[in-house]
């Protein structure tokens, strides 16, 4: 079983399951005269299946969506797991496989899922994945207090309003409540996280990390890592490798190989908790020719072999 991407055909067929409704009646009036996707749901008509399953379906998802959830719960976004206790704003994209796990019956809040062709609409330029809200190893989950809930709320309000109208520029005012919930997220975020610095050690790390989150997610056992080592790294940005590590640890304080081994240990984790590959399935995916140099790789960075990690 792979983690599966789970496309917007995909989210229907299971919305239709659990709010109980026809697929037809889910569809926001008119979205096939429009370029891209959108569509806003609330939380509590959707947790039929869920409460009786206690369980968010755990995938990557082939669309973006921004998640008010109020009550006790808990995310699990890659390899981290937050909890929740009363109040979070949840930003998803297709790169990363999550979900969220109720804690309590006392469960509200408002979700909307669009694809990032419905932005491209406004002709702004907005790259989703290039904004630090949706950039890999960003902040992802906010806990936020009632005031902060109730203002979002207010926009997920707007949404349902305006969707449910005949206003021919609708979907354009759509766009702009979506923008302002992503701008609200970032606004969220540690200064650290939005500072961009010009200088070229910063240009080095930047393209460094691209280069590094461009080989996941591995969605097949049958594909395998181009890049592994910090040689390889530094080739392909046209630098000496030992430059790349100076300039990693002097602004990370870890090395290139350290930051390397972190993202494969990373995915390895999701790998093992939530695909059912084999063992030698995952080493192969990772890079590893040998099952027993994965076992050794994984044990060091975890003190745990995989077989005891995935049980």
């Amino acid at each position: 079983m792979n983690i599966e991407s789970k496309s917007l055909a995909d989210f229907y067929k299971e919305a239709a399951i659990f709010t109980g409704r026809d697929i037809n009646t889910l569809l926001p009036p008119g979205i096939n005269k429009e370029i891209g996707h959108f569509n806003v749901f609330d939380i509590a008509d959707t947790l039929k299946e869920v409460k009786r399953k206690q369980v968010m379906p755990y995938n990557r998802r082939a669309y973006y969506k921004i998640s008010l959830i109020r009550g006790k719960n808990r995310a699990e976004y890659a390899d981290k797991v937050i909890d929740i206790k009363e109040n979070a704003l949840l930003f998803a994209t297709p790169k990363v496989p999550y979900h969220w796990i109720p804690q309590d019956e006392n469960q509200s809040g408002s979700f909307c899922v669009f694809t990032d062709e419905f932005l491209i609409k406004n002709k702004s330029g907005v790259v989703l994945d290039e904004l630090p809200i949706f950039k890999s190893g960003g902040y992802p989950v906010f806990e936020i207090v009632n005031e902060e809930a109730e203002e979002i709320a207010l926009l997920f309000r707007k949404m349902k309003k305006e969707i449910a109208s005949d206003y021919e520029y609708k979907y354009d005012l759509l766009r702009n409540y979506v923008l302002e919930l992503i701008h609200y997220g970032q606004k969220l975020q540690p200064a650290t996280a939005l500072h961009s610095s010009q200088n070229a050690s910063a240009r080095i790390i930047s393209l460094f990390i691209e280069l590094l989150e461009r080989q996941f997610p591995i969605e097949s056992p049958n594909r395998k890592l181009t890049l592994r080592s910090a040689k390889e790294y530094a080739e392909r940005l046209a630098i000496h490798v030992n430059h790349l590590n100076k300039v990693l640890k002097e602004n990370t304080g870890k090395s290139t190989t350290e930051i390397i081994s972190g993202r494969m240990v990373q995915e390895a984790k999701i790998l093992l908790k939530q695909t059912d590959w084999n063992i030698s399935e995952i080493a192969y995916s990772l890079g590893f020719e040998e099952v027993a140099h994965f076992s050794n790789f994984f044990k060091k960075q975890t003190s745990l072999a995989p077989l005891t990690f995935r049980s």
